[in-house]
């Protein structure tokens, strides 16, 4: 199986202050740094860093930024596809401050300028048993025509609407949704988890995941809601734990994580263990600076996933 993401990848900046600053006030930063960034681009390397191949699908300008974006994505990925347009490279600002909360701008053109479903090309490449990994960074005509098109070729679908479209998603070609827990409640009308896992599910989506931060995870699978706990962790920045979460949990599903079951079977992981393993991870993350990153390496989450299997042997 391989996972196809489609999504964005920019040059993230970020600023780590004492505290976000107030409408109108200039703060100094205690830090800066940048690198590659995009929700797309996150999570394509968390869930090659899960063990699954990844081919990333996005845009970007014709500029030295895109240059180096390149150079890094195919450090990490099995396959890298990027559209150029006569456009500046997208960029993030990030604000993260003392206590790990944070603000995040991004200015996109080119990822709203990338329409991969109508070029064909993803219909050419992709194969049935396939996986496709979307967010919310591209126009939603283009996210409703890509995962209509993937459900309809036998891909499993999945969707993380971050950030949420501006209007009404149609979650019946979605075959796991992962939102947190303010996109959760935007998208299906109430604060209860549990109540919105049901709506979600109801909705359309086959099966549902609601993240909670420090609280872990709510899951509908299909036929019943069940919660999977965080451990208790040290947060330095949460700016890319979501990220990491939906793409090592995608990672996990696709079935091929390097080196988990030290020379057992290494079949798709249930839904279950791989949110468990998800948590971990984003555990992990928000322990250290920055979005990509922050995202365990390759080793790090086989050895969360090793200590897994131990704990339920």
């Amino acid at each position: 199986m391989t996972v196809h993401v489609v999504g964005n990848v920019c040059v993230d900046t970020a600023f780590r202050l004492e505290r976000l600053p107030c409408p109108g006030e200039t703060l100094n930063a205690i830090a800066t740094t940048e690198g590659l960034g995009g929700k797309g681009a996150n999570q394509a390397v968390a869930a090659a860093r899960a063990g699954a191949s990844v081919t990333f699908w996005g845009a970007v300008g014709k500029d030295a930024a895109a240059d180096r974006m390149l150079a890094l994505l195919s450090a990490e990925l099995s396959d890298v596809k990027l559209s150029r347009f006569d456009l500046p490279s997208d960029h993030s600002v990030i604000l993260v401050d003392g206590k790990g909360e944070n603000l995040i701008v991004t200015a996109a053109a080119c990822a709203f300028a990338f329409h991969p479903s109508a070029e064909g090309v993803l219909a050419r490449t992709w194969k049935s048993g396939d996986c496709l990994l979307m967010q919310g960074n591209l126009c939603v005509e283009e996210t409703a025509s890509c995962l209509l098109q993937a459900r309809a070729a036998g891909l499993f679908t999945i969707l993380n609407p971050s950030p949420l479209p501006p209007s009404t998603l149609d979650l019946s070609a979605v075959s796991l949704l992962i939102a947190n827990r303010l996109e959760a409640e935007a998208l299906a009308g109430t604060s209860d988890p549990a109540a919105a896992a049901e709506r979600l599910s109801a909705m359309g989506a086959g099966q549902v995941v609601i993240t909670l931060g420090g609280e872990g995870a709510l899951v509908h699978d299909g036929e019943r809601c069940f919660a999977v706990d965080a451990s208790r962790v040290d947060v330095i920045d949460t700016s890319g734990a979501g990220d990491c979460f939906a793409g090592v949990l995608s990672g996990a599903l696709a079935g091929t994580l390097a080196g988990t079951l030290a020379g057992q079977h290494r079949g798709a992981m249930p839904l279950e263990r791989a949110v468990r393993l998800a948590t971990a991870a984003a555990g992990l993350s928000v322990g250290r600076l920055g979005t990509l990153a922050a995202i365990p390496t390759g080793a790090e989450i086989s050895a969360l996933a090793l200590s897994q299997t131990s704990d339920t042997a």
